[in-house]
């Protein structure tokens, strides 16, 4: 929020101050982990042979949890960002 005041010598001078605060960055941080770990639950599973089937890639912990902790980290990346600090 950039906002016009007077300088000591009469000038011009911006208010400069961040959109968004220190708990915030920090909100986003966590949910960037939250997704990061579950694009690291996503990875494996392929067989090193490609003419043999491996059916460990659609596995519980690929197919569903790894997904759904990428959505949940999209969600907290939203709620961080438009989450404002309560009037006290």
């Amino acid at each position: 929020m950039n906002k016009q005041k007077k300088g000591t010598n009469g000038e011009q001078v911006q208010d400069q101050r961040f959109a968004l605060s220190r708990k915030n960055a920090v909100w986003i941080l966590a949910g960037f982990g939250l997704m990061i770990f579950g694009y690291i639950l996503m990875t494996g599973g392929g067989a090193k042979d490609p003419n043999v089937f491996n059916e460990e890639m659609f596995s519980f912990r690929r197919i569903v949890l790894a997904p759904l902790l990428i959505f949940a980290g999209f969600v907290f990346e939203i709620w961080a960002i438009m989450h404002k600090k309560s009037a006290e």
